[in-house]
């Protein structure tokens, strides 16, 4: 019956057209006859059989260009029957992880995407410039509880180089009040490299974002920027730690704590990956498995934002898209794991909360995951993202990569492809992200007990 329909369609595309055509050539041609001809003086040339001739000749161009146009509208009317068919459908097929070679989907989300290694030195501002003095400095603030209001806390406590991997390995951070605070703690190693910081990434430097744990209340609770000054400046050491590190012997200031820290955390820069090993030129660095997860990681869109050397869109490296929304509200597992309720940058109207788009370096350590640190488990991270940001099935069955849904506004179904990811394809990824953990960084965690 479909048939039936769609050659009456075109029978009637097709009547339409030739009438045209019939028509434009019986003008053309009497035209010719009876003005062009005689208008050019040639109707003694004409005489006879020769006014059809020219009559006939430009009558063919007509004919061209109206066939030309009854294919194009058939085309652009019938595109299901004249064009869909031969179009091959994307990829679907189960692959094994077992071959380097055996890729899936063919389809590429970012096929202008260049995979690069992390430099090794992260770019000071220019009113901040390291040296090993300011550094050093920067390094002693870091793990002196000095800067909170009881000296119990640091910016260790929250950011542990070693066995934490620049995190607390908590939910939620944990502060002066030892009351549980509303965000987790990110990784300060190659924090230098990223231009928001804070997960809704509301300061845009380490100087600002180091300005702000000292004078919260529920991290390190110190009062004021005077009463770290004077706390600090009665202290004759670090009189003569700043008046090496800034080359004066003016009295200490707020603004120098803050240069002195972020100098520090700009030497704390992870370069050691396998991953780095294998964008580099090392080819055995990466095994077929992890190299599938590189593939699927760009292949379904996780680069669009996990983006340059540093795995973030919010780098100073790389192609600049900070903030993305946490699209909760489609994905019952994401909303399983309360990752709707904080809105970050969006407000709390808001349907789906707004981020700072984190560095996936190292993320194997830094578990658990998400702003609030709901998720303990990184294939249960990658499931979630992939339902949330992807809008992907996860599914060991191919088959519900291409669905039929009805369009009430065309009456008609249509085929629709959308992404199924199988528990293999999400082990994979997996195994990728964890090709990104620094080779020192992962010898330190392999203490943990």
């Amino acid at each position: 019956m479909g048939e039936a329909i769609m050659n009456a369609d075109l029978s009637t595309v097709l009547g339409y057209g030739g009438a045209v055509v019939l028509f434009a050539t019986t003008a053309l041609v009497l035209l010719v006859r009876a003005d062009l001809a005689p208008a050019a003086g040639l109707g003694a040339v004409l005489d006879g059989g020769g006014k059809w001739f020219l009559g006939a000749a430009l009558g063919a161009g007509v004919i061209a260009f109206s066939l030309k146009l009854v294919i194009i509208l058939t085309l652009s009317s019938f595109p299901e029957q004249t064009i869909a068919p031969l179009v091959p459908p994307p990829a679907t097929a189960m692959v094994s992880a077992e071959s380097p070679d055996a890729f899936a989907p063919s389809a590429d989300a970012a096929p202008g995407h260049v995979w690069k290694a992390l430099p090794p030195v992260a770019p000071s501002p220019p009113d901040n410039p390291a040296t090993p003095a300011k550094v050093s400095l920067g390094q002693r603030l870091f793990h002196d509880p000095i800067l909170s209001i009881d000296r119990t806390v640091s910016c260790a406590s929250c950011h542990d180089l070693g066995l934490g991997a620049g995190t607390d390995r908590r939910a939620t951070a944990i502060g002066v009040t030892h009351v549980p605070g509303r965000r987790n703690a990110p990784t300060v190693w190659n924090a230098a490299f990223q231009a928001r910081l804070f997960w809704d990434g509301r300061a845009g430097s380490l100087e600002e974002q180091a300005m702000g744990p000292p004078l919260n209340p529920d991290e390190m609770g110190m009062p004021s920027a005077q009463a770290i000054e004077e706390r600090i400046g009665a202290d004759a050491s670090y009189r003569e730690a700043f008046a090496q590190a800034f080359g004066d012997d003016r009295p200490v200031s707020m603004r120098r704590v803050v240069q002195a820290l972020a100098a520090f955390e700009r030497s704390l820069i992870t370069a050691d990956s396998p991953y780095d090993r294998f964008v580099s030129g090392d080819a055995e660095a990466l095994g077929p498995g992890q190299q599938r997860g590189m593939w699927l990681f760009q292949a379904v869109g996780c680069v669009m934002c996990h983006s340059g050397a540093n795995f973030s869109g919010a780098s100073l490296i790389g192609p600049r898209n900070p903030y993305a929304p946490l699209l909760a509200s489609r994905s019952p597992l994401a909303r399983s794991h309360g990752l709707g309720a904080d809105k970050g940058r969006a407000g709390e109207a808001a349907a789906d909360g707004i981020w700072r788009i984190p560095s996936l370096r190292n993320v194997a350590l830094t578990a658990p995951y998400f702003h609030n640190g709901a998720v303990g488990d990184l294939s249960e991270a990658v499931r979630v993202m992939a339902t949330t940001q992807l809008g992907a099935v996860i599914s060991n069955d191919p088959g519900l990569r291409r669905v039929p849904r009805w369009s009430a506004a065309e009456e008609r179904f249509r085929v629709v492809d959308r992404l199924v990811l199988s528990e293999q394809d999400i082990a994979d990824i997996v195994s990728f992200l964890n090709a990104l953990t620094s080779d020192s960084l992962s010898r330190g965690a392999a203490r943990i007990p």
